[in-house]
């Protein structure tokens, strides 16, 4: 996946100072996949360049055949007639070789364009898919969405028509400035010093182009992540009626996206304004300096009639290259936004050396013991919201973690997933470093249901197995031990009821039901239960305790809970504050300590009998 070379965060567009050499360079492993393909266009570019080159001198030919001036060797014993068509006939070859060079380009180089385009969309989504929770924490969905597909389609752009086109272009001017050389040197090198300036001025343009570009993107995903949290939120907003206040932020939002829009067509169009007014300057210069050379007989009517094609057709190239330069602007900014996510650092890693098997220790009847050593831990690293966790779950031992919010319980489940990694300390499932332990094999090992739990489009069956090869057997016994077949054969069309964008069309208490058959399936050793039971009913409650019976039936199970009364039966509950563990024991033992679990249990009565 490191494709990209590090590159540091930047805020204040530091970032920009890089060479656009580098930035090219770290596209070279996908070019380097097609290029056998990528020779053959690039072959094609010199007959293309090379036929469109004399074409201006084919049609001086002609003028200088007509008014019976000098002309080249082989039509000097042609009468005009024969000439004019010699001449047609060679004008016409170029014409089809220019043609269908071009057309081969164009198909080639789309089709590479596309493939490339695929592959970085691709390794990006994996990396993306890779990074660790602080990361999503702390970037807007907006932001992503805008990198993985706005961005990427602008880098598409350049690939299928920037690049070849921009190599076109510089061959096609090389190759008529050395046959205007040929020609007329005067003429020639009159034409060449007037493209230095426009040069000059468009590596200026094309730079503040740049600066701007990069700040019109930022406004763009700031301005997705405006909408996505609209939209994801609109419950919210609706209910405490922010539909002005949030359209007033978008608003603004996209006011200053147009703004900084609105700079980037002023420098593309700074470019094309000098480009016209210095072809009209050109096209003079050649009408003044070779009338002078006519009036001394030193050029035909016929060589300043190719010139002034020349003078058309050199700034024309240049004029689509300043235009192909403008979109590789747009490019670099594309691949500097890709690149910072590229260089994200995956950090919870998977092991290098040796990997444990959890699926060994089955056979020694050893599953399930949890041990945390020492464990510290915090989301920034000058504040810590665990300190100092040792304590050990036996296999099969039902334990609850209780404590005032902000005690840490949520965060010891997400180092026991390993969705992060300790600052200090480790953690052993059966005597083994989670670190050590592949991430597929470890949350396989451990079934997690949440409070809230995500349902993705699709029918009822693939929100129970998540593409995993589950047959449909296996389906109905996980929805049979979990007290839920019932209520998916009640569905218009049982397992195969489609379930729309976040599990619109059921219920909260439904959606925690699918999410009990999602972990029965895959049968766990390790079951986490962070209050998997509040959105549900009475009646519904009553069949997933029964279900629950079954599930923990031999397993290790850590239950997060905020109704003490849920947890009489466990067989231990800690109790933390403040990322500490201050008490741990049964509900008879905790109660007689009188500490803080008595005092929660105290405060939950009195609420009860209100």
């Amino acid at each position: 996946m490191a494709i990209f070379s590090p590159i540091r965060q930047h805020k204040n567009l530091n970032y920009l100072n890089e060479s656009n050499r580098k930035l090219i360079l770290r596209l070279v492993p996908y070019l380097h996949r097609h290029i056998h393909l990528l020779s053959l266009v690039m072959g094609l570019l010199i007959p293309s360049a090379t036929a469109g080159a004399i074409q201006p001198l084919i049609l001086g030919q002609a003028i200088s055949l007509l008014r019976q001036e000098s002309t080249w060797k082989f039509l000097r014993n042609l009468s005009i007639e024969q000439g004019i068509t010699w001449l047609s006939i060679l004008l016409l070859i170029t014409v089809i070789i220019r043609v269908c060079c071009t057309s081969f380009q164009g198909y080639f180089i789309q089709k590479i364009g596309q493939i490339i385009i695929a592959d970085i969309r691709k390794n990006l989504f994996t990396h993306i898919s890779l990074l660790g929770m602080s990361f999503f924490n702390r970037t807007p969905v907006g932001s992503l969405v805008t990198r993985l597909t706005s961005d990427v389609e602008i880098l598409g752009d350049v690939f299928s028509s920037g690049a070849i086109s921009v190599l076109s272009d510089g061959i096609y001017i090389f190759a008529m400035i050395i046959i205007m050389i040929t020609v007329q040197v005067e003429l020639a090198l009159m034409l060449v010093l007037m493209m230095i300036p426009v040069t000059v001025l468009i590596i200026y343009f094309q730079s503040q182009y740049r600066k701007a570009n990069y700040k019109a993107r930022e406004e763009l995903s700031t301005l997705n992540s405006i909408l996505q949290e609209n939209i994801a939120g609109i419950n919210v907003v609706q209910l405490f009626r922010r539909e002005l206040f949030n359209s007033e932020l978008f608003r603004s939002t996209n006011e200053r996206y147009r703004k900084k829009v609105d700079e980037t067509i002023f420098h593309d169009s700074a470019v094309s304004a000098t480009l016209e007014w210095i072809s009209l300057v050109a096209i003079a210069g050649v009408l003044w300096l070779g009338g002078v050379f006519i009036v001394d007989e030193a050029i035909t009517f016929g060589t300043l009639s190719a010139f002034i094609l020349y003078a058309q057709r050199l700034f024309n190239p240049l004029r689509q290259l300043a235009d192909k330069l403008t979109m590789f602007q747009a490019g670099f900014t594309a691949i500097e936004r890709i690149s910072e996510l590229m260089n994200e650092k995956i950090k919870i890693l998977e092991p290098e050396d040796k990997v444990y098997s959890l699926s060994s220790f089955y056979q020694q009847n050893i599953s399930g013991k949890i041990c945390f050593e020492n464990v510290w831990f915090g989301y920034n690293k000058d504040k810590y919201v665990l300190k100092n966790l040792d304590f050990t779950i036996h296999a099969g031992e039902k334990v609850a973690f209780v404590g005032p919010t902000g005690a840490g319980k949520s965060s010891i489940i997400r180092l026991l997933c390993r969705l992060y990694d300790p600052i200090q300390g480790r953690i052993l499932i059966d005597g083994v470093d989670i670190r050590e332990i592949s991430k597929t094999e470890l949350r396989r090992y451990i079934g997690v249901i949440l409070q809230e739990n995500f349902l993705f489009a699709g029918d009822v069956i693939r929100n129970i197995t998540l593409g995993e090869n589950y047959c449909f057997e296996q389906v109905q016994k996980a929805a049979r031990i979990t007290n839920i077949e019932q209520f998916i054969e009640e569905l218009p069309q049982g397992y195969k009821t489609k379930v729309r964008e976040r599990g619109t069309n059921l219920s909260e208490g439904q959606k925690q039901l699918l999410a009990f058959a999602r972990v029965a399936i895959r049968n766990p050793r390790i079951l986490v239960l962070d209050e998997a039971t509040s959105s549900l009913d009475l009646q519904t409650e009553v069949l997933i305790q029964d279900a629950l019976d079954n599930l923990l039936n031999q397993k290790t199970a850590v239950i997060i809970a905020h109704r003490l009364s849920t947890i009489r039966n466990v067989d231990r509950i800690f109790v933390f504050k403040q990322g500490e563990l201050l008490e741990s024991g049964n509900h008879q033992e905790l109660l007689k300590k009188g500490g803080l679990y008595n005092a929660l249990y105290k405060l939950q009565i009195m609420k009860n009998k209100k």
